[in-house]
């Protein structure tokens, strides 16, 4: 019989304080998770709960945290934390892009010493891609400040994919869309699992039926609650 992967990422009593004047408070407290290929998981919870720091902790982009991170099966002490950042990618809530063209901000990340080297994607390659996101009406010379929040928001989703990360931390991708851009970014993010990523999303909104897990984050404890 064959052996169960391990899961694509997993936190172990993963733990994050804040110094307020009466002391120690605890953000997250001692949170255990796992999320497989495949999967995406809704992270709900009221607002100051800490469904950001979450993220942020994944991603190793948060100073002073505790507990053990692991990707697929390898402990993130022997994983380069830029390695660890291209493998696991965090999108912020409101994802700037660079000033200049979308050519431009799509290759951005190619900029970096991670990839330094690589081949960044042709304008062959970059066509190919917004098309993909239905973005066809948007030329590659456009100057990023001329699209709109929702062809703003697929450009940022699209450069990440075009990295080609294993896991992606999405800070409520749809919090200021349409319902056009809205459900485009959701068609990415499920087709991105389809592809056996992983996706842990922080919602406020209604549930949309993309998830295949809902995790309820309040008093510093991650519980699952039923879709």
């Amino acid at each position: 019989m064959p052996e169960t992967p391990p899961p694509l990422l997993a936190a172990r009593a993963l733990t994050v304080s804040r110094r307020v004047d009466a002391g120690l408070i605890r953000i997250l407290d001692a949170i255990d998770l796992t999320l497989d290929a495949g999967t995406l998981a809704d992270v709900v919870g009221p607002s100051g709960a800490g469904k950001t720091t979450l993220l942020l902790a994944l991603a190793r982009l948060l100073p002073g945290v505790e507990g053990a991170l692991i990707f697929d099966g390898a402990p993130a002490t022997t994983i380069d934390p830029r390695v660890w950042r291209a493998s696991i990618a965090y999108l912020p809530q409101r994802n700037a892009l660079l000033p200049g063209t979308v050519a431009a901000s799509l290759r951005a990340p190619w900029r970096l010493k991670i990839r330094a080297g690589a081949q960044a994607p042709s304008d062959e390659a970059l066509r190919v891609a917004l098309d993909g996101v239905r973005l066809t009406d948007v030329a590659l010379d456009r100057d990023v400040a001329r699209l709109s929040e929702g062809q703003a928001a697929r450009v940022a989703f699209l450069r990440t994919l075009l990295t080609g990360p294993r896991v992606l931390l999405l800070d409520e991708p749809d919090a200021a869309l349409d319902a056009e851009s809205s459900a485009e970014v959701g068609r990415l993010t499920r087709e991105f699992t389809g592809a056996g990523g992983a996706v842990i999303r922080v919602r406020h909104h209604v549930a949309d039926g993309l998830a295949d897990r809902r995790l309820h984050l309040a008093g510093g404890h991650l519980t699952e609650v039923a879709l």
